[in-house]
């Protein structure tokens, strides 16, 4: 055991926050606290941080264990470049290499106890070196730092220089370099974009030592931990799997639990119904019987009525007026920010009904998409045709318009006053407000909360075409549930930018992945978008290699432009149709691709599983040649300084060995070389 959390409690005034909360975390295990906002989640790691104290309860460590923490505000102040701030992770282990530098120049020129007193340090430190990875020290730095997203560009920025965002990022890699027993992030994703997310789990799934996670994003929780600890109204439960299996668990446990308050509810209901009609029999002995009965009542452990309780959408949100089937054409669209280029020549269409994600790297232009539909920015070139009868709404967390002094009650009525009380009331509890909540001010509301309220008013309103600019942001587990159940209800068509997957993956009907300044078309949620991904950015890059331009409906060797369309089990590379000098090419697994002008392609499925295949092993093959070769040629560096130092050139029995090994190694280097020409052909 690493870490244990007994009976941990901590209040603010009146209100308890955690309750005799207990768990605990072995060596290597990778753990995740949920709950929903305000459960307590940071609080707890604060609390096992010592930053707060507890009111009762203790935090055990096991002896000599190191624990590093990130917290989800990061405020770094450093007059040093990003590469400086992260190789100052790694001080004592540059002060070894600077002593190791020394006792060589010192060992020049020495001979008898004194020789002998610099070569037992000069052993001892490059042991104490080797064992902390100190050899790869720099590959291991550029390496966390160009998978948290920052280019070799970025290296020489002044920290201070950074955004908020960038700074959290330099923190994570910091932490991440101090490889301590146990890493401790509070929604450590929030400023990753999803190549540095899926980085990030990676590493955090080899790690050797354990991980604690406070998260919401669910589909990093899927992919790293296996253990969950959730928080619900002060208490703790501990779950085996990931989140996902969390999720089904919780959810049998709460209908069995309901199932339980309800059988009581209608239990003591009876009893009550009972009592009430011995009492007015007016007797003396059905008096005694029904203060029998009372007492009995007293006695029974209420069930507590479960928390957070919700069905899935059982209304359909149906826009008033019905679009063409063609919603959105976009042709030719370009965009430039001065000198950088986000994209050039973008084509795709949205049909009716259709919930399209577009996904990307950060900068790379997704929002910058939206807002020129919505006609919030210029495009240097293109066109945007919307269908017939589409009406547009757009939600942002910046452009959220609500009256702060109404109610949620008013706050929808008020809008849309055509609407019953009853059916404001099945909107809200839809989005997770109930009872009295309803009557609450939209300023006494979180964030999180206003987002689910602007969202309800945007998803009612007139427009047939909602486009979304990360809607998930700011919002728990909870509430990101209740927008998917809402979207996967919309009749309308949806169009959003997110980078939360599991979201994506829940609501997508396809995926527009901006790459290279064009847009990949994927037609299929997240799960069907990894699938897909390598060999549709294969075929995709094959098709420019032949000479095409533009964007493309999908990508094949046959090597003729024009609209393409796939069918069957085809998938295509980007969407639209191409113009001016823009071409398109098609082609299709398991089913056949046509195209203007080209011959149809037929592939077997099978095969091309196989040859994918083998070409990751192929390319898995070339990187570990690589790395032996890179290993090869430092090991012969460091024999070549060595066989040039005068005491070793003295000791006959050393040179001979030394020689011996950077012999063995140049035939070796031969070899590798070899492989290396053969896997790269």
């Amino acid at each position: 055991m690493l870490l244990a959390c007994n009976n941990i409690t901590k209040s603010f005034g009146d209100v308890t926050i955690l309750n005799q909360v207990s768990f605990h975390i072995n060596e290597r295990e990778k753990m995740a606290i949920v709950g929903i906002n305000g459960a307590g989640k940071s609080t707890l790691l604060k609390v096992i941080m010592q930053e707060l104290s507890a009111d009762s309860g203790e935090v055990i460590t096991a002896k000599g264990a190191t624990i590093g923490y990130l917290s989800q505000h990061q405020d770094l102040t450093s007059n040093r470049t990003v590469y400086e701030e992260m190789l100052s992770v790694k001080a004592d282990l540059l002060r070894t290499e600077a002593r190791i530098r020394e006792v060589e120049l010192l060992m020049k020129g020495q001979e008898g106890d004194a020789l002998d007193a610099l070569l037992k340090e000069y052993t001892s430190l490059t042991h104490s070196f080797e064992a902390q990875n100190g050899y790869a020290y720099k590959s291991e730095v550029v390496g966390v730092l160009k998978g948290l997203g920052f280019s070799e560009d970025d290296f020489t920025k002044q920290i201070q220089t950074l955004s908020g965002g960038q700074k959290t990022r330099i923190a994570l890699g910091r932490l991440l370099l101090t490889n301590p027993d146990l890493i401790m992030l509070d929604e450590p994703t929030n400023h990753l974009d999803m190549n540095s997310i899926t980085w990030l789990e990676t590493y955090l799934i080899n790690y050797p030592g354990a991980v604690l996670i406070v998260a919401h994003d669910r589909y990093f929780l899927d992919r790293v931990v296996t253990k969950v600890v959730e928080l619900d109204a002060g208490k703790a439960q501990t779950f085996t799997g990931n989140y996902s299996d969390y999720a089904v668990k919780k959810e049998q446990q709460r209908e069995i639990l309901i199932q339980h308050y309800l059988n009581q509810q209608k239990e003591i209901k009876h009893q009550e119904e009972v009592i009430a009609k011995l009492r007015s029999f007016n007797r003396e002995k059905s008096i005694k019987r029904a203060e029998s009965r009372e007492k009995m009542l007293d006695k029974i452990e209420r069930i507590e009525k479960p928390t957070e309780v919700r069905s899935k959408m059982k209304i359909r949100l149906t826009p008033h007026i019905m679009s063409g089937n063609d919603v959105l054409t976009v042709t030719g669209l370009s965009k430039s920010f001065g000198n950088q280029r986000l994209f050039s020549d973008l084509n795709f269409e949205i049909k009716r009904g259709e919930k399209v994600a577009i996904i990307g790297k950060n900068g790379t232009g997704k929002t910058t998409i939206l807002k020129i539909i919505n006609d919030l920015l210029p495009a240097d070139a293109g066109e945007i045709r919307p269908g017939a009868k589409v009406q547009i709404a757009y939600y942002d967390q910046e452009h959220q318009v609500l009256h702060p002094e109404k109610t949620l009650f008013d706050e929808l009525q008020d809008t849309y006053p055509y609407m019953d009380n009853t059916e404001v009331r099945n909107v809200l509890a839809a989005f997770l407000f109930t009872g009295d909540d309803v009557f609450k001010r939209i300023s006494e509301i979180s964030g999180g909360e206003r987002g689910r309220v602007s969202l309800a008013k945007l998803m009612l309103s007139d427009a047939n075409l909602l486009i979304l600019d990360e809607p998930t942001n700011h919002l728990d587990i909870v509430s990101k549930e209740i927008l998917e159940d809402a979207i996967n209800a919309y009749e309308g068509t949806v169009l959003y930018v997110s980078h939360d997957r599991y979201f994506i993956n829940k609501t997508a009907t396809r995926i527009l992945d901006l790459t290279e300044q064009k847009l990949l078309n994927y037609p299929g949620n997240y799960d069907y978008y990894l699938e897909k991904k390598e060999a549709t950015e294969r075929l995709y890059l094959e098709g420019v290699g032949y000479g095409f331009s533009g964007s493309a409906t999908a990508t094949g060797r046959g090597g003729t432009s024009g609209t393409g369309s796939a069918t069957g089990q085809g998938f295509s590379v980007a969407s639209g149709t191409s113009s001016g000098q823009g071409a398109s090419v098609s082609a299709g697994f398991g089913g056949s691709t046509t195209s203007s002008g080209a011959t149809e392609t037929k592939l077997d499925w099978q095969q091309q599983k196989e040859e994918q295949a083998r070409q990751r092993k192929r390319q898995n093959d070339l990187k570990k040649t690589e790395e032996e070769i890179e290993r090869v040629e430092t090991r012969m560096g460091e024999l070549d300084t060595a066989l040039s130092d005068p005491a070793i050139a003295s000791d006959h029995t050393k040179l001979t060995e030394l020689s011996k090994e950077r012999e063995e190694l140049e035939g070796k280097l031969e070899k590798l070389m070899e492989q290396w020409e053969e896997l790269a052909e």
